[in-house]
């Protein structure tokens, strides 16, 4: 691990603060964590599929499940 400085406004640090002491973690780990959720979260290359059967409705109609009754 490489160490760095970030230059922070006086409330986003003191908030900072306020979460690592509520959450017994460090500043630090904080920011760790905030970087590799929002920066370098794994991007998503279109959708997700979870059912490999054969669809039962086209996209097109999909919203027409609430007309029935």
């Amino acid at each position: 691990m490489e160490k760095t400085q970030v230059c922070l406004p006086k409330d986003a640090l003191d908030a900072l603060r306020e979460a690592a002491s509520r959450s017994g973690r460090s500043v630090a780990g904080i920011i760790r964590d905030a970087i590799r959720q929002v920066v370098l979260k794994p991007q998503v290359g279109g959708a997700v599929a979870i059912w490999d059967g054969k669809p039962k409705r086209t996209p097109v109609d999909h919203d027409s499940i609430h007309d029935e009754p």
